[in-house]
C-alpha cells in the first residue's frame, strides 16, 4: 500500500487503512455491493491515501491556528467512550492495550476535536440539499436503487478434499434429504466450521460475501433446498437455503434520507477538497 511524507511527517499505512475503512463503510451503506467494493479497491486505496494526506494537513493547520476546544467537550467525549466500552475498568484496559495513559489520550482527542472544528468552519457555507435536488438525483439514478439481494443459509463443512471427506459429506447429505436427520443437528455434530455450534447458521448475507463457488450456489438455489456437494478452498460443503430477500426496486421514500446524506457528503467533500488544495499549495508532499 502506498504511503506519503507530508512536511517531513510520514503518513503511514495505519492512517491510510483508517481512511479506507471509512470510505468502505460509507459507500457500502449507500448501496455499493461487496463485489463492487473489491472491483474498485485500487481506486478507493488511492482516494484513502489522498484523504490521509488531507487529514495530516488539516491537523497541522488546526494546531497552527490553535483552534479552541473547551475542556468540557473532551470530558463529554471521554464519558461517551467509557460508556461505549462498558465502564471505567474496560476504558483503562483499552488505553493500556494501546500504550496510552489518560493524559495522552485526552491530548489525542483534543487534536481530533480541533480538526473537526476546522472542518466545520470550512464547510460552514455549504447549503443543505433541497428536496428538489434529492428528487432529481433519484430520477436520474432510479434504476440503481434496488434492494440488495440477500440469502439466509445454513451450511455443513467437512474439511479436506480427499475421498474420505467426500464420502463423509455425501453420507451427511443423504441422511438429511432422505428425512432421516435434521440439518441443524447434523451441523452441530459434524460440521468443521465454527458455525456448527449454531446449527450451521450463517445468517443473512449478500452477493460477494462468500467465496465464489459457495456464493454462486447459495444464490442460484431455490428456497428450502439442500444443495449438492460444493467444493471450495476450505473443503466440502452442503448448503440449506432457508430464505431469500431483496432484488426489488426502492421507492423515493425508501431512499430519500440516503440520497440527502450522499448529496450532503459530496457537497461538503467539494468544499473540503478546495480547502485542502489550498493547504497543499504550500506543503511538501512525497509519495513512497
Amino acid at each position: 500500500m502506498k504511503t506519503a511524507v507530508v512536511n517531513g511527517v510520514e503518513v503511514g499505512e495505519e492512517a491510510v487503512r483508517f481512511e479506507l475503512d471509512r470510505l468502505l463503510r460509507f459507500y457500502t451503506s449507500h448501496g455499493m455491493t461487496a463485489q463492487e467494493a473489491k472491483k474498485n479497491l485500487p481506486k478507493l486505496q488511492e482516494k484513502a491515501l489522498e484523504q490521509a494526506i488531507g487529514a495530516r494537513l488539516l491537523l497541522e493547520r488546526a494546531m497552527q491556528l490553535d483552534v479552541p476546544v473547551a475542556p468540557a467537550d473532551i470530558d463529554a467525549e471521554v464519558s461517551k467512550i467509557v460508556t461505549q466500552l462498558g465502564g471505567p475498568e474496560n476504558y483503562r484496559k483499552a488505553l493500556a492495550a494501546q500504550g496510552l495513559d489518560e493524559e495522552r489520550f485526552r491530548r489525542e482527542l483534543e487534536k481530533g476535536a480541533k480538526v473537526n472544528k476546522l472542518v466545520e468552519q470550512a464547510c460552514s457555507s455549504v447549503a443543505e440539499p433541497s428536496e428538489a435536488d434529492v428528487e432529481a438525483f433519484y430520477e436520474a439514478h432510479r434504476d440503481e436503487y434496488v434492494e440488495p439481494e440477500q440469502v439466509l443459509c445454513q451450511h455443513i463443512l467437512v474439511k479436506g478434499q480427499g475421498a474420505d471427506s467426500l464420502e463423509k459429506i455425501k453420507a451427511i447429505r443423504d441422511r438429511i434429504v432422505s428425512g432421516g436427520s435434521d440439518f441443524s443437528e447434523e451441523a452441530r455434530k459434524h460440521s468443521d466450521c465454527p458455525s456448527g455450534g449454531q446449527g450451521g447458521s450463517l445468517g443473512w448475507f449478500g452477493r460477494g460475501m462468500m467465496v465464489p463457488e459457495f456464493d454462486k450456489c447459495a444464490f442460484e438455489m431455490k428456497k428450502g433446498e439442500v444443495s449438492d456437494v460444493v467444493t471450495t478452498q476450505f473443503g466440502y460443503h452442503i448448503i440449506y437455503k432457508a430464505d431469500q430477500k431483496g432484488g426489488e426496486k426502492q421507492t423515493f421514500v425508501d431512499v430519500r434520507d440516503q440520497i440527502r446524506d450522499l448529496l450532503r457528503h459530496e457537497a461538503r467533500g467539494r468544499a473540503m477538497d478546495a480547502f485542502v488544495n489550498e493547504l497543499r499549495q504550500s506543503a511538501k508532499i512525497e509519495y513512497k
